[in-house]
């Protein structure tokens, strides 16, 4: 008999997400389950009971729904009522994030359950990837943070000249460079604004700078990167001379957004109450670590406030806010889970704590709390290989005497041209010559990225010969029309160098226009 996968309405106050969409549904009934929902859990993010019940899910109530599921997807955390409510033996697939609630992992594995947290997922693990709900949360998180910080600003984000003056771009400052705030990166240099960013990990800096905004480094040598691809708690000296550029910065820009966290411990404080004061009247800082203590000191959790005539944002709920693409994605991680967790296809879940994978996030297993887990075993990298010896190679020498003979030759040669040849064939006989050397040396210290739409335009050139067969085909300056055979020659040559001609400019235009935006 195949399992059933409950998705209940989320309790946690103003949450519209929900952890199914309907094609999810139709998904997992493919792999075997039966899916059911609580009656308007998908309300929120706009997927009604009817568009999920004809995707395949049941329609139950909240009652039914716990006493009969025996997998839970749920987004949030439970709280003590939702735990209560699950029979004993479920599996619960949620966020619940262990470090900080103790009391909630308590109750869990009083019920006897198994409990997979996807806020849990190893993230140094590729095929991981596709079931790492934080990188999705944070995506959206990142995306909406610019978009208040835009509804709050009273300005434009790109820079405009108009009839009644010029609008300069706004400046906006990220202060955290992971998944969030390379998000807001992308979202703020598309409204057009000028991007400043910052980060403890030094690797994050070419990712900041290809997506077209400016890494501001801290005057400081220490490395931030930490385990599972966070950033690490930095030394107090380190800590100064960030504070040192975050206070050069709050004075010049016109939006900070703050995206620091680190797992486990609460959010470092970034922005002064003194900052805040330095900033510009109108200024905006949306503070995207509120829910953990907030990076910006003024920082208040669910409220927008003003101090000092700057906006400050403290949202917690920001993936909430687009509900409906946040549960999709959601959803979709879910759905890998439990492609990973029902291999066979036939309605059942195996949860191998074998698999790294699976592993790493199953924190409560038949009631036994598991976590934290053991360290991830990652392959070691490859040994480095030895550097091969240079090869050296010789040079043939080429013989005095050698040379000697072909420079007699030659001037030999020229001696009986010059002694037999007309006048004029001797001048355009020196001019071949000097044109030949000459083009030799320019194509030979061009770059080899430019030899292809060089050698379209040296082609195009080199159709002047073009003139010299018009020469031949136009009527002579004596009586008498040219040799029959000339003419023919002449015309074929016409033809083959105006399709040479126009050849070359048509690559060169096209090579030239990859390089355009």
């Amino acid at each position: 008999m195949p399992q059933r996968i409950g998705i209940p309405k989320e309790t946690f106050t103003g949450e519209k997400r929900v952890a199914i969409s309907p094609d999810v549904v139709e998904k997992l009934i493919k792999l075997g389950f039966a899916v059911q929902v609580e009656t308007g859990a998908g309300e929120g993010a706009s997927f009604y009971d009817d568009a999920l019940a004809a995707a395949g899910a049941k329609i139950v109530s909240a009652a039914e729904l716990y006493a009969s599921s025996d997998i839970v997807f749920k987004v949030r955390e439970p709280d003590l009522n939702d735990v209560a409510k699950l029979k004993d033996g479920t599996t619960l697939i949620s966020f619940v994030w262990p470090a900080q609630n103790p009391e909630l992992m308590k109750a869990l594995a009083a019920k006897k359950l198994t409990v997979l947290a996807m806020d849990c997922v190893p993230r140094l693990l590729s095929r991981a990837q596709k079931m790492d709900a934080l990188t999705s949360m944070a995506g959206i998180g990142g995306y909406r943070a610019v978009i208040e910080a835009a509804n709050a600003f009273g300005r434009y984000f790109n820079g405009q000249i108009t009839a009644a003056g010029k609008i300069p771009p706004a400046k906006v400052f990220i202060a955290g460079a992971g998944v969030a705030g390379l998000a807001a990166i992308g979202t703020s240099v598309g409204l057009g604004a000028v991007v400043r960013a910052n980060d403890t990990r030094a690797e994050v800096a070419d990712q900041v700078k290809s997506m077209g905004a400016e890494f501001i480094k801290v005057d400081y040598e220490e490395e931030g990167s930490g385990g599972g691809g966070y950033a690490k708690v930095m030394s107090e000296g380190f800590q100064k001379a960030q504070r040192e550029m975050y206070a050069k910065q709050a004075k010049d820009v016109d939006i900070i957004i703050t995206t620091a966290l680190i797992p486990g411990k609460p959010a470092p404080r970034l922005i002064t109450a003194e900052m805040v004061a330095s900033m510009k009247p109108g200024s905006v800082i949306v503070d995207m670590a509120a829910e953990r203590g907030g990076n910006c000191e003024l920082t208040e959790p669910d409220k927008a406030v003003v101090k000092n005539g700057v906006t400050i944002i403290g949202y917690t709920d920001l993936a909430s806010r687009l509900a409906k693409q946040s549960s999709t994605l959601y959803a979709t991680n879910l759905l890998r889970l439990t492609e990973e967790l029902c291999k066979a296809k036939d309605g059942q879940i195996v949860v191998n704590m074998e698999d790294d994978a699976i592993r790493g996030f199953t924190v409560i297993k038949d009631g036994e709390i598991t976590w934290p887990p053991p360290p991830l075993k990652l392959p070691a990298p490859p040994a480095p290989k030895p550097a091969a010896a240079p090869v050296v190679k010789e040079e043939p020498k080429k013989s005095g005497a050698g040379m000697a003979i072909m420079a007699l030759v030659a001037a030999c040669l020229f001696a009986l041209i010059g002694a037999t040849a007309p006048t004029a064939f001797i001048g355009h006989f020196t001019v071949f010559v000097l044109a030949v050397f000459v083009g030799y040396m320019v194509v030979w210290n061009v770059t080899p990225a430019l030899h292809t739409p060089l050698m379209s335009v040296t082609n195009a050139i080199s159709s002047i010969i073009t003139i010299g067969a018009l020469l031949q085909v136009a009527p002579p300056a004596a009586p008498g029309r040219p040799d029959f055979l000339i003419l023919i020659i002449a015309v074929v040559g016409i033809t083959l160098t105006s399709i040479n001609t126009f050849g070359g400019f048509a690559v060169t235009r096209r090579m030239l226009m990859m390089f355009h935006k």
